[in-house]
């Protein structure tokens, strides 16, 4: 019952995530004011395009079936390597981002001070770390 209810918590999050980021690809502008980091100038790292943001929103709507099918909430085959590795490969994925890049991201960025900063120390890093947490409790 409790994998279960991880895997709801999990796909909700992804589908969120992902819908907020097919938004973006179409021009959506809420909260897109701090979601992308920037230098201590403000100026932007990168600036995502349409074609990258779907594909991440590709990706996150994907993690989402994939806890689902880990769940056994729906029924997908899928190769056995991944069926045994991918909530390993899942979280793995959110720890790292959670760390960081030194630099602009996570919890051990250096650049501090912008809007994105600040919204990834109160959210976006914690919401990775808890994503890649969830991700070995459903792997175990």
């Amino acid at each position: 019952m409790m994998k279960t209810i991880i895997a709801l918590i999990l796909a909700v999050i992804f589908l969120f995530i992902s819908i907020i980021h097919v938004y973006w690809a179409f021009g959506g502008k809420w909260g897109s004011g701090s979601v992308i980091p920037t230098k201590d100038n403000h100026t932007k790292v990168a600036m995502p395009g349409v074609l990258p943001t779907l594909i991440v929103a590709a990706g996150l709507f994907l993690f989402a079936l994939f806890v689902l099918v880990k769940a056994r909430l729906i029924n997908i085959v899928l190769p056995a390597w991944f069926n045994n590795y991918g909530l390993y490969i899942l979280a793995g994925i959110f720890i790292v981002r959670a760390i960081g890049d030194f630099n602009y991201v996570g919890f051990f960025k250096k650049i501090k001070s912008t809007k994105f900063a600040q919204q990834d120390t109160k959210f976006y890093t914690p919401l990775c770390l808890l994503i890649g947490l969830l991700a070995i409790v459903l792997a175990n």
